[in-house]
């Protein structure tokens, strides 16, 4: 008798487009959107994965950039994931009104275990503790 195991998601294939610290830029996105042409034109895959966690400090700039590589990949058939995006810059895709219109799909690496516990929460009352 054969058992299965619990149903995996199927495999997507991805193409990867890491940018670098500093390179999220208006003056760059020329640059990055041919880069994802390129890596389009050797790959069927349907997602292409923007690993933007080198991006500490964005600006509107960043955002534009984030905003031609979307049209860039919707004119090649593909859709855009960002991988690693920091807080800051999804506070300024979502004031620029980019995280709610663009279908920007996001991924967060790391395992649940290792996420920080949410703060102010807590697991177990003692009886007799004062209410907060």
């Amino acid at each position: 008798m054969i058992f299965a195991g619990p149903a995996r998601p199927p495999y997507v294939e991805t193409i990867e487009l890491v940018i670098e610290a500093g390179t999220l830029t208006r003056r760059s996105a020329p640059e990055l959107c041919a880069r994802l042409d390129a890596l389009a034109e050797a790959s069927p895959a349907e997602v292409v994965v923007c690993d933007v966690g080198a991006v500490t400090r964005p600006d509107l700039g960043a955002v534009e950039a984030l905003a031609r590589l979307h049209v860039t990949a919707r004119r090649r058939g593909r859709r855009i994931r960002l991988r690693n995006p920091s807080a800051a810059l999804l506070e300024l895709l979502d004031l620029s009104g980019l995280l709610q219109v663009l279908p920007l799909g996001i991924e967060a690496v790391g395992e649940p275990e290792h996420r920080e516990e949410a703060l102010g929460v807590q697991e177990a009352v003692e009886t007799g503790d004062p209410p907060v």
